[in-house]
Parts: C-alpha cells; sequence; structure tokens
C-alpha cells in the first residue's frame, strides 16, 4: 500500500449496523438498538472499499464503561454516576482485553465475532485500525479478560501516596470521591444517586487532581500515571520504567497479534513523548507496517512527536481543519492565507505525516445546522484535504451521505454531531445501509451523487503519484482570486495536477494559470482533463491553463 495514498474510513460499529430508527432520547438497547461487529458484512465492507478506503478505522471496539447489564455474562454493571450516556464513552475503558459485549451476537463468543470481522476486513483488502486510549481509564477499570500473570492497573498501588512512580494511578489520599452534580441531565439522572464509592479518590483523565472533578471534567475516567509528578513541578521519574509502560506495551502487542494493522492513539499530547519513544519501536517489531496515528493539537510540537515520539502520523485538526471550517461557514475572518500557512509553516518539512479529516467524532457534522447547513458546501475544502498533503485523508461514516447529526440523543444532547454516548440510528447512513444490503437504494438521488463525487475524488487522489510523491507549489494569487479562491500545484516526475477551488457561495472563478517552466518541462498539449469529472478542456498549448470555476465548486486537472 506503499503507492497509494492511505484514505480511513471511521465507522462506530455500535451506530454503523444499527438498523433502528426508533431513536428515543437516552433510550435503551432494547429501545433504540445497537450494531453489531457482524452487521459490518462483506457487502458493508465492498461498500466501504467503493470509496477507494483502504483502512477501517473501527472507534469504540474495546470494552468500556456502559450502563447495559451484562452481570449474566461475569461482567460487573457499571454505576450511573461516572457513565456518559447508557452506552458509555468509547473512551471510558473498561478492560483493556475484551472488546464491547454490545457488539457481539454471541456475548460468550464477542473476542471470535471481532477477529472474524478483523479477517473479512483484510478479505477486502482493508487494514484495521482500533483506538489505543493510554491517558485514562473508565473509573470502572477490572479486566476480566486479561491473560494469566497480567496485573490489573492499580492492583499494586500503594494508595497512601499522591504519586509514586510505581503506582498506576494518582491519589487524593484521605478523601473519597465526590460524585459531580451541577449540570446533571434528566432522564439519565434518575439513575444516578451519588453514591459511586471511590476512597481514596483518583485523579481525573483530564488532569484534575481533585476528589470533587467538574461535571465539564472527564469525570468518568481515572488518568494513568507514566511516572510524572504534575503536582510538583511535573518531575519525570522514567528510571527504572513506571509499570503503566510495559502494561501498556503488553497491551497494545496483545491487538498487533490480533491482526490489527494500526492504532489512533487518543490525546497523545497528554503522555510523554518518552513513553511513545520507547514502546512504538517495541510494537513495530511484532509487526513493521503498523501505523500509529496521534490525537495532537498542538502544532508547536508536532514535529517532536514525530521525530521523537516515532509517530507516523498526527491530527491536522489545529491548523488545516480549522481554516477550511472557516471557509466553509463563509466566516468574515476566513481566508485562503490559512491554507498557504499550514503548508509552507505549520507543517512545512512533514506534511506527509499530517492527517486530514473535516468530520470525525469529536467534531460536528458539515451538514448540522451548526456547521454549513449543506454537505456540499464543504467539497472545496475536501479537495484540499485530499490533495493538500501526502499524509494520509479521512471519511467518517455518514459523511458522504450528508448525515446531520440532528436529534435530542441522550447525554450528547442536540449538539450537530454524531453521538459517541448513546444507543442511536443515524438517518442519512441508515439509507445506504437499507437494511444491511448496503447498496444505497433509499439514498435521495442528491444524497448519490454525493456519494458518487467522494468516490470519485478518492479514485484520483489515492493513486495519485503527483500526491503521494510530488512537491508542491503555490500559484500567486491573480488580480481577480479573492480570499475565497486558491490554486496550487501537485507535481512529480510521473504527473502534474493544478488543483483549483473556490469556497465564494456567490462569484465565479476565472483566471489564467501560468505553469512555471520547472514544473512544465514541456508545453502542455490540448486537451487537459478535469479528474473530478473525467471532462475533457479543450484549451490552447501553451505555458498557462485558463480555468473558469462557478461557486462554492473545484477542479483536479491533470496536465
Amino acid at each position: 500500500m506503499d503507492d497509494k495514498q492511505i484514505v480511513i474510513y471511521q465507522l462506530l460499529p455500535r451506530l454503523f449496523g444499527n438498523k433502528n430508527s426508533t431513536n428515543v432520547p437516552y433510550g435503551t438497547i432494547e429501545q433504540n438498538g445497537v450494531g453489531k461487529f457482524n452487521d459490518i458484512t462483506d457487502q458493508a465492507l465492498a461498500g466501504i472499499a467503493s470509496l477507494h478506503a483502504n483502512y477501517v478505522w473501527y472507534t469504540g471496539a474495546i470494552a468500556h464503561a456502559s450502563l447495559t447489564d451484562y452481570s449474566a455474562y461475569g461482567i460487573k454493571v457499571d454505576d450511573a454516576d461516572v457513565v456518559k450516556g447508557r452506552a458509555g464513552s468509547p473512551y471510558a475503558i473498561r478492560d483493556y482485553y475484551d472488546v464491547d459485549p454490545d457488539l457481539a451476537v454471541d456475548v460468550k463468543n464477542r473476542m471470535q465475532e471481532f477477529e472474524a470481522l478483523v479477517k473479512r476486513t483484510h478479505g477486502k483488502n482493508l487494514k484495521v485500525i482500533i483506538d489505543f486510549v493510554p491517558n485514562h481509564v473508565a473509573r470502572s477499570y477490572h479486566s476480566y479478560a486479561k491473560p494469566e500473570g497480567v496485573a490489573d492497573f492499580g492492583s499494586n498501588d500503594d494508595v497512601t501516596r499522591s504519586f509514586s512512580a510505581q503506582n498506576d494511578f494518582y491519589y487524593v489520599p484521605g478523601q473519597p470521591f465526590v460524585v459531580p452534580t451541577n449540570g446533571l441531565k434528566t432522564p439519565l439522572s434518575v439513575l444516578q444517586d451519588g453514591k459511586f464509592d471511590e476512597n481514596p479518590a483518583k485523579a481525573t483523565g483530564n488532569d484534575a487532581f481533585t476528589a470533587s472533578p467538574k461535571y465539564d471534567d472527564w469525570y468518568e475516567t481515572i488518568k494513568l500515571n507514566y511516572g510524572i509528578d504534575y503536582q510538583n513541578g511535573k518531575q519525570n521519574h522514567f528510571d527504572p520504567i513506571p509499570p503503566v509502560w510495559t502494561k501498556m506495551r503488553d497491551i497494545l502487542i496483545f491487538w498487533t497479534k490480533k491482526g490489527v494493522d494500526g492504532f489512533r492513539c487518543d490525546m497523545a499530547e497528554m503522555v510523554p513523548i518518552a513513553f511513545w519513544n520507547w514502546v512504538i519501536p517495541q510494537v513495530k517489531q511484532v509487526n513493521p507496517d503498523l501505523i500509529f496515528l496521534g490525537e495532537a493539537y498542538n502544532p508547536q510540537v508536532y514535529k517532536q512527536y514525530l521525530e521523537e515520539g516515532k509517530f507516523d502520523y498526527l491530527y491536522d485538526k489545529v491548523g488545516l481543519y480549522d481554516g477550511l471550517k472557516r471557509l466553509i461557514r463563509n466566516e468574515p475572518s476566513a481566508d485562503v492565507k490559512d491554507i498557504r500557512h499550514v503548508w509552507q509553516v505549520e507543517s512545512a518539512g512533514f506534511g506527509k505525516h499530517m492527517l486530514r479529516f473535516l468530520e470525525n467524532h469529536d467534531e460536528e457534522r458539515i451538514a448540522s445546522a451548526g456547521f454549513a447547513g449543506k454537505a456540499e458546501l464543504a467539497l472545496p475544502a475536501m479537495v484540499v484535504s485530499a490533495t493538500l498533503g501526502s499524509g494520509p485523508v479521512m471519511l467518517y461514516f455518514g459523511q458522504e451521505v450528508g448525515e446531520k447529526g440532528q436529534g435530542q440523543e441522550g447525554f450528547g444532547g442536540d449538539d450537530n454531531r454524531t453521538t459517541i454516548f448513546d444507543y442511536w440510528g443515524i438517518p442519512s447512513h441508515q439509507k445506504w445501509m437499507n437494511g444491511g444490503l448496503f447498496d444505497g437504494q433509499k439514498l435521495s438521488s442528491e444524497e448519490q451523487k454525493l456519494r458518487s463525487w467522494y468516490k470519485q475524488l478518492f479514485k484520483v487522489t489515492s493513486v495519485s503519484d503527483a500526491i503521494k510523491n510530488g512537491e508542491i507549489y503555490d500559484v500567486p494569487q491573480a488580480a481577480n482570486m479573492n480570499n475565497r479562491m486558491y490554486a496550487f500545484i501537485r507535481y512529480s516526475g510521473k504527473q502534474r495536477l493544478l488543483v483549483v477551488v473556490n469556497f465564494d457561495r456567490h462569484a465565479s472563478l476565472e483566471a489564467n494559470i501560468e505553469i512555471p517552466d520547472h514544473i512544465l518541462k514541456v508545453k502542455h498539449s490540448s486537451p487537459v482533463t478535469d479528474l473530478l469529472t473525467d471532462r475533457k478542456l479543450n484549451i490552447p498549448a501553451g505555458t498557462s491553463i485558463p480555468v473558469t470555476l462557478g461557486p462554492v465548486s473545484a477542479q483536479v486537472i491533470e496536465f
């Protein structure tokens, strides 16, 4: 796959395969249904592969805290006081050696069903990514499925000490955990009695070293201790290696041996670079082709996490995503100079290591009322995301059919996002799913057109030599190009592409793009091709390409 751009398709199995459209706010698994590993069939995977994706990120596969009762299978019921939503957050891991029982048809054989999914995925020439959540675990963490000889997190801790490099957790000695009460939501709050028993209290996942976290803290999680004494000047205690390091290495190796091809590492910057430098090479000894993708938000340390931390790829959220969102929304401050700044300054020299996207489980849906209101307004931005660098590009399930993320789902609320906390059906995606046929027959003509557009975009970019291996040239801003219009060239020894995007909602772009001699080599011959439409553009031979582009549109011209 080295010759292709990485195209990641992210999905939550809990939501992806759910055919139930009842959608009761705060609904139970019985009311609203849940998707299973087995629902991700060969037909579903073929549909994903038809988008020219080559990796599938199965979000929420590992067992996490929830309010659904699996005590009949020897799993203790979680406490509603420390679970967000009925289904629970996929990032409050309850057992790192198990998959989520919600996702199994036969709960007793849940791991075998996951292993079968990995095999099916590989059978469609797709690779598997799962989440690795290194910074925190659920307050209810207990591994029922751990291999023999593995010690649970915290089982050997000295709970009388707020910090010890040999402890797995941080403590607030002498103080019991206090359940946050401000902002409790109904009707879920009727399940909460404020009596969660944790004494002494453990520090909360978002570095809240208190027995009384706030409601907007990650109160459902416990911070893991990598040997940093946060309350005494962030002193490092990495020699000897802290127990958490070896436990996490063993967990990564466990899943690698299950056939997982990559890890999306949650909140990677909250874990010391020294750990990543230590662990990633060791895990890659098991599978050298593994990829490590870090969720990162501080451009000042991107280079350090790539070079010293050994990550393969990092999020390009604070940078390209934020700049593109302003352009999509037509905000007054929006300017294509943000795109230029990303590749010329912010990620200069390592752009091929940045993951570009417009949607994921944390972000608002493009078509939601709070973002753009219409999926098509993001098409120029998606072209930029897929062509600006040589690194991966990601698509979030439902994005390709314009999912709006509407509804008061439960804990997530009506926040323009698809909930990760609740049992729910995803309307636009369910139309493509069509009861398990995955043929898109229930999509409207506009939704089908949108999905076809995404297929064509990734058909072009995923195999493009200019994008995978080429250089980038910034086309000078012509006099008749405003700050909502941008052009650049991607070129290699085998291919030359002119990418032109117009974010303006009213004005058309008409410009004569002069191609520099060092890129052109020889005069281009007519016709040239707009690869997004496969349309031949009959233009005069020469050293320039005249471009005419309507509002909110894009062209990728091969010349």
